[in-house]
């Protein structure tokens, strides 16, 4: 069932808190082990993720439902907030964050272009050298 973008914003901004409250708490875990680090960097683009739900919604209330997300400044804000987030709990997961965070970006853009770009209108090819007859 689909929400509206004010709801889906509020949401989203919850679940972005809780995440990144999640990350302080279980620092001193995240940091200990190395494949640790590798799940605080997961954790981390999961942040980006709904942040960039939040920012998206909240932009899409304020400006219309027409409004698109942009790569700048949106998307690179919400991204070094999720790099900044990831690097309060250690310097490896800065990196794994950006991994992951790039490619949910990537999945999030083509599911995006499936869904919502306007359909391409197939021409027909036209041969050279054969003339229309009057």
């Amino acid at each position: 069932m689909a929400v509206s973008s004010g709801l889906s914003f509020l949401m989203s901004t919850a679940v972005t808190i809780l995440i990144f409250g999640g990350m302080q708490l279980y620092k001193s875990q995240l940091a200990s082990k190395e494949w640790m680090t590798i799940l605080g960097g997961f954790i981390g683009s999961c942040l980006f993720i709904f942040l960039l739900t939040a920012v998206s919604n909240l932009e899409s209330t304020l400006f219309g439902s027409g409004f698109q997300t942009k790569l700048f400044p949106e998307v690179l804000f919400c991204l070094a907030v999720a790099m900044f987030a990831s690097g309060l709990v250690h310097r490896v997961c800065i990196t794994t964050c950006f991994i992951f965070s790039l490619v949910a970006l990537y999945y999030i853009n083509r599911i995006s272009q499936g869904l919502y770009a306007p359909p391409v209108p197939v021409g027909t090819a036209a041969t050279p050298g054969k003339k229309k007859r009057n």
